[in-house]
């Protein structure tokens, strides 16, 4: 069995990739540590417990940062509806969180399965930056580091430099990126054009007639309005759900490569870029010294999947 830890900011999206990970036959979901960022932490565990007892499973849930490291949260309740699952008033969960804090529950589980453990970002990245800062030794213990979060030489999604995840805490994302985690970046592109699900694909969803596939687009449906009128995509866009296939199946991806990537944490435009240096040019102004040192790549950015092959993982997940 794989061993999977997921850091979320649970809202509609991030809720069908947990569902995702905890139906794969070879993965076992140690822990979910939920973080600020979609919606406040609260109402994250909330979703994130809802989501684990509709799976059937006893995975453990543990609170996390209620905000970034600097900054104030600004919230992505516009785009999921203020609960974050489209206002579908499910019920409280009745399972409680796991005792003890997120960072806390990252370092143990990471140190207590070293080289095990494929660790999946579905939100703002402060949780695991704040454990990096703690115990920077385990960035070499972590197998896979799987990220949803960035725009690679793309357009944004809450700017347009920039990726909601990212963009949120930048700092964190900034330590995380810079940590010698064996980091895979999937940034917001990969879930556009083709991957988008078309209504035909939202019809074939609701027609597996499962539980889970029905909640799979039921909490999706503010995010589907979002995605089409203000948007403008063609489909609904599910990020997180991407994200979590390449993470249980990378043979999906069709485009990828190393490289140096690093985010901006200042600039007045461009606060979160992920800016990716495709070209390896960063550096070539100084000496060959000083250049290897800043043009070694740090992530695999997975630029584009197949999108009949994800949808596969997604519908084999909801059956």
């Amino acid at each position: 069995m794989r061993k999977f830890i997921i850091d979320t900011d649970t809202a509609s999206d991030d809720a069908v990739a947990i569902a995702m990970a905890l139906r794969w036959p070879d993965v076992e979901v140690l822990a979910i540590t939920v973080v600020a960022g979609n919606v406040p932490l609260e109402q994250g565990t909330i979703n994130a417990r809802y989501t684990v007892e509709l799976c059937g499973a006893q995975t453990p849930v543990y609170a996390g940062c209620a905000k970034p490291m600097l900054r104030d949260l600004v919230t992505a309740t516009w785009y999921h509806g203020p609960d974050g699952m489209g206002d579908m008033n499910y019920p409280a969960p009745t399972t409680p969180l796991a005792s003890g804090h997120a960072v806390d529950a990252l370092i143990d589980l990471i140190k207590a399965n070293a080289g095990e453990v494929t660790l999946v970002t579905l939100g703002p990245l402060t949780n695991l930056a704040t454990a990096l800062l703690r115990a920077p030794e385990i960035a070499g213990m972590v197998s896979r580091c799987v990220m949803m979060g960035g725009a690679a030489c793309h357009v944004g999604n809450v700017t347009p430099a920039a990726e909601y995840n990212i963009w949120v805490d930048p700092e964190a994302a900034r330590i995380v990126f810079r940590s010698g985690l064996p980091l895979e970046m999937a940034g917001w592109e990969t879930a556009l054009g083709e991957a988008n699900l078309s209504r035909a694909d939202i019809d074939a969803v609701y027609g597996l007639g499962t539980p889970l596939a029905t909640f799979a687009i039921d909490c999706n449906i503010h995010a589907l309005r979002s995605s089409t009128e203000w948007l403008g995509d063609p489909g609904l866009i599910l990020n997180d759900p991407v994200a979590m296939a390449i993470a249980l199946d990378s043979s999906i991806v069709t485009r990828q490569g190393r490289y140096r990537v690093d985010v901006e944490t200042q600039g007045e435009l461009t606060r979160g870029m992920t800016v990716v240096d495709q070209r390896a040019v960063v550096g070539s102004q100084v000496g060959f010294t000083e250049a290897w040192a800043v043009r070694q790549p740090n992530v695999l950015v997975h630029h584009a999947v197949d999108a009949a092959g994800w949808k596969r993982v997604l519908m084999g997940c909801l059956v």
